[in-house]
């Protein structure tokens, strides 16, 4: 079998969602936002801080992927994503190449 290479990214996000007054709306816009970004991008996604704040939310989001600059490409689209909703506001992006 011949060696093959492949890349792994994960982008955490840290989010504000200033509309919700109560955790069911956040989970509502944030399980929206999480089916987004699985359908689009075929990644890993999960909630994975202030799980019990009302009015923010961590984000993890999984690419892996032969070509880096397709992964490049992708996390740059779910960024942009992110910025076009207008009921969340990113406070903080970080990512990771494994």
């Amino acid at each position: 079998m011949s060696e093959q290479s492949f890349f792994i990214t994960v982008l955490t996000v840290e989010l504000v969602i200033p509309s919700a007054q109560s955790l069911k709306e956040k989970r509502r816009e944030i399980q929206s936002l999480i089916q987004k970004i699985r359908h689009r991008f075929n990644a890993s996604v999960a909630e994975v801080g202030y799980r019990d704040k009302w009015q923010r939310s961590v984000l993890a989001i999984s690419l892996v992927g032969a070509e880096k600059k397709q992964l490049v490409r992708d996390t740059t689209c779910i960024r942009s994503l992110l910025l076009e909703n207008a009921n969340i506001e990113i406070s903080d992006v970080f990512q990771d190449w494994l």
